[in-house]
């Protein structure tokens, strides 16, 4: 996965953020939509209605990279 700086990760738009609001699992290329994908679970601190607009802006940001997902909803990912 690139490593982003804090100035990198700082630079981002909002929306290039999974959970925006929080500024959570960075999206804006293939290796981070996977990470954001492998950790989703993780996340703490969240509503189900945050983690369900989360998991739509991680398959837009996957469709965008070219990143297949085998699950259609987060409430599909195995728990770590």
């Amino acid at each position: 996965m690139t490593e982003l700086s804090e100035k990198q990760r700082d630079a981002l738009d909002d929306e290039k953020f999974a959970f925006p609001k929080e500024r959570k699992m960075p999206i804006e290329d293939a290796s981070h939509v996977r990470n954001a994908v492998a950790r989703f679970n993780q996340v703490e601190g969240v509503s189900d209605g945050e983690r369900d607009a989360a998991w739509k802006r991680i398959k837009a940001a996957a469709t965008k990279h070219g990143v297949e997902l085998n699950e259609s909803s987060w409430r599909e990912l195995k728990s770590n």
